[in-house]
Formats: C-alpha cells, structure tokens, sequence
C-alpha cells in the first residue's frame, strides 16, 4: 500500500508521476534524454544499465520495466537481459558494455567507487567519454528514481508480463508525454 494517495492502480513511478505532474515533466525529460537520445550506446544497453542499477538497489519496479524496455530492444531480448542481471562476467555482451556495468555498479554503490582502474578498463575496451558519462548519469539518476518509487511503496507487479504493455509504449513514444497529467 502507497505511504500517500497515489492514483489508483498506477504502478510504480507512474503513481507519483500522476500525482505530482510538476515534477514528471522534468523527470520523464531527463529519462528521455538518458535512456533515447542520440547516443552511441543503443537504447536497449541503455536500458540495460537501469536495469542492472534497478536490480543491485532491489527496486523491483524498475527492475522490471527497465528489463522489458531493454529486452524489446537487444538483440538476443530476454536471454541478453537475463543473463546480465545474471551474471555480467559471463553475458553475451561486449567488453565496453561490460566494463560500462561495471561503473555502473560502483556509481550505485557510491560515486566514489568509482576509480581510475574502472575508467580505464572502460576506454581499453572503447569506451567514450560521453559513454562514459552518461553512464554514470544513468546510474545516478536510477538510484534516484529506484528511491522515488520504493520510498512511496508504490504498486510493483510481481509478473514479467505485467510489464509488457508500459515497456511496449515507452519503446515505441518514448518517456516524455508517455504519463499524461490527470485532468485538475
């Protein structure tokens, strides 16, 4: 049960994205740009790295969404996402995404755990600078939103399936306008 009125029925960030749409415009722009826009890693590696921030702060919700949006845009889908939430050493990913994870993970921990070592690895591998931020961005700001929607224990459905329909719609109108404010 959500610690505050929330719109019925809205799962996770969606909730408080209805309730506050002040706040969605900026947050659903910041999605937009980190997880669609021009980039050189793919919307779907992107996605990925959500997930896997999602999955190491135990925020099912975003876990999820983050995984089905990722899996209908990798190629290889589920058995891709799977098998990096599973193990990332042994996924059939590249070394710069990889590595990438890698920072990824330290930025969830702290941002200080980042270390030369971990940005070095990833520029052996192919890594940008721009890769490289974003990604660090990225993990920032899902620790964030994994914090939104737990710290309001917003609605998370426990079934793959259940998010189909939200991963389906984002992939194809993206974040921005995706949550259309209620009628005031």
């Amino acid at each position: 049960m959500p610690h505050i009125d929330l719109p019925a029925g809205a799962p996770g960030i969606l909730g408080p994205l209805l309730f506050r749409p002040e706040t969605a415009g900026p947050l659903n722009e910041l999605a937009e740009v980190l997880l669609r826009g021009d980039n050189s890693l793919t919307r779907g590696e992107r996605e990925l790295i959500a997930s896997a921030v999602s999955q190491g702060n135990d925020c099912h919700f975003c876990q999820a969404s983050h995984s089905t949006m990722a899996a209908l845009q990798l190629e290889g889908g589920w058995d891709v996402v799977d098998a990096v939430l599973g193990d990332t050493e042994t996924a059939p990913i590249s070394p710069k995404l990889r590595s990438l994870l890698a920072i990824a993970g330290h930025v969830r921990d702290s941002g200080r755990a980042v270390t030369d070592a971990d940005i070095a690895a990833a520029r052996a591998a192919g890594a940008t600078d721009v890769e490289i931020h974003d990604t660090v961005l990225i993990a920032a700001a899902f620790c964030m939103f994994n914090r939104y929607v737990d710290g309001l224990a917003t609605l998370a459905p426990e079934r793959r399936e259940d998010y189909g329909a939200l991963g389906r719609m984002i992939v194809e109108h993206g974040y921005v306008g995706a949550v259309a404010p209620p009628e005031r």
